[in-house]
């Protein structure tokens, strides 16, 4: 392994993590740190957190990587950053926080949807309550007053340059999934604006989208000489650093990525772009397009799963051996409502077929199952695109620590599904993406991810999992009606 070396720090939804890359973007061992928190949930649907809470456990990643370097004699030329999108908070004019991070899982801005445009083919963003726009209308009516206090809005990306910097720094990647973003003009959606109750002076300037900043405060500075020389660039959209650290880079490779939510995505590198009804549309930068469906249930799914029953120790090997559907279960694994296809954030999980035969196992199996179903909705929507998602390539530990899990996908797909071998893809994304804005490399394509086994979808499984579909649409249906 050798230099020049990036440093990549990615905020997620379950933890932060900062992370020291090589030349070739390697990960390199005994480097790094990662601190977990959990959102703060309210019975009404909220999901946030206090920007400064988040805030400190970010400095104290960077810190202990910090220290960790300079032991070694290491000095960083690049610093990237990934975190999730769509969250945002307020700050006033000295840069204090005048309400906490709205997270995307925050479902109190539902009723407040139908009061906005659709403006789905400018924005790339279907009518939802996990954008900003909803949101909004929502702290208009409850948090008058800290609306009303708000100087500037931005999501926490900027917040944490503000205190590095003195200056808050956007990407247009995470500007790009704000709902407010017109993805063809490069500019904000002028409708949208207008039917808000903000100013366009509160909103990041898109002149210095991307643009790196390197003058530490000086209380940084002090603590961290080995980053004086470093270029530190705007956090992405986490989903873009997945497709990038993955190896997707073009149309052709879907990335499938299960962490505390999931989303199947591809990159496509254009002028402009034609959004299809049903997938939303970001951006990585002002080159490349990211298209894909989100779903709000990923692998918390599991998680729960794990805390609220009482699962066998053998429930990965039976995984493997369980036949699709042979628990007679069917379920709809919404508890944080859902994104791609149905877009509706009222949605809450359900199971029928429960009878005194049902074991613990037989749930776990029906929700996985369920939320793989939900990806293969999201592959048909991305491969009716000509030449789009000939190939997917899955990442997240949720999904790549369970090959009986990995096999479903590869069943509800009826594609094979290849494993990432990286650890951290999203860590490798920002640092790929930082190292070619600096021009340590010349494009993030030069340096493609490793990859491993490869999931076969078993023939026998196609009819089953048709069944399985057929049943979901169903009782989707009886409980909310018609998808739209």
């Amino acid at each position: 392994m050798f230099g020049p070396y990036t440093v990549a720090i990615d905020v997620g939804s379950s933890s932060v993590r900062a992370l020291l890359f090589d030349g070739e973007a390697r990960q390199m061992e005994g480097f790094g740190a990662q601190l977990t928190y959990r959102l703060r949930t309210t019975p009404d649907g909220g999901a946030e957190i206090d920007a400064n809470d988040l805030l400190d456990l970010t400095l104290d990643c960077l810190d202990e990587v910090h220290r960790q370097v300079q032991a070694n004699g290491i000095e960083v030329e690049a610093v990237g950053g990934s975190a999730f999108w769509h969250s945002f908070l307020g700050i006033d004019a000295t840069g204090k926080p005048t309400f906490p991070i709205l997270h995307l899982l925050d479902t109190r801005a539902e009723p407040y949807v139908d009061q906005l445009p659709d403006a789905h083919a400018r924005t790339g963003c279907m009518p939802h309550a996990s954008y900003w726009p909803a949101k909004l209308l929502w702290l208009a009516e409850h948090r008058k007053a800290e609306l009303a206090a708000t100087a500037h809005l931005l999501s926490f990306p900027e917040y944490l340059f503000l205190q590095l910097f003195g200056r808050a720094r956007a990407s247009l990647s995470m500007v790009s999934a704000t709902g407010l973003w017109n993805q063809n003009t490069g500019d904000y959606d002028t409708q949208m604006l207008a039917a808000l109750p903000i100013r366009r002076d509160q909103l990041p300037d898109p002149a210095t989208f991307d643009q790196p900043e390197s003058q530490l405060r000086p209380q940084f500075l002090r603590d961290w000489p080995c980053f004086e020389k470093a270029k530190w660039f705007p956090a992405l959209g986490d989903g873009a650093c997945n497709n990038l650290g993955s190896g997707c880079f073009s149309r052709e490779q879907a990335s499938l990525m299960v962490g505390t939510t999931g989303a199947m995505r591809v990159v496509i590198e254009a002028p402009s772009i034609e959004i299809p009804r049903g997938l939303w549309c970001y951006r990585v930068d002002r080159k490349r397009f990211v298209l894909g469906g989100a779903l709000s249930n990923g692998g918390e799914v599991f998680a729960w799963a794990k805390r609220a029953l009482q699962l066998p120790k053998d429930q990965e090997a039976r995984l493997e051996a369980a036949v699709p559907g042979s628990h007679q279960l069917t379920v709809l694994p919404f508890f944080s409502g859902e994104r791609t296809p149905y877009w509706r954030g009222d949605l809450r999980a359900a199971i029928t077929g429960l009878s005194f035969s049902t074991e613990p196992f037989h749930i776990l199996q029906a929700l996985l199952e369920g939320v793989s179903l939900g990806f293969g909705e999201i592959y048909r929507l991305l491969a009716s695109q000509p030449g789009t998602a000939q190939e997917v390539i899955a990442s997240g530990g949720a999904l790549l620590k369970s090959p009986g899990w990995t096999q479903m996908m590869a069943d509800a797909l009826g594609r094979p599904v290849i494993a990432c071998t990286e650890a951290e893809t999203s860590c490798r994304g920002a640092a790929l993406w930082a190292m070619e804005q600096a021009g340590i490399i010349a494009n993030i394509s030069d340096l493609p991810a490793s990859t491993g086994g490869v999931f076969q979808p078993r023939p026998e499984a196609r009819e089953q999992f048709r069944r399985l579909r057929d049943a979901q649409s169903a009782l989707y249906e009886k409980l909310f009606g018609p998808r739209q």
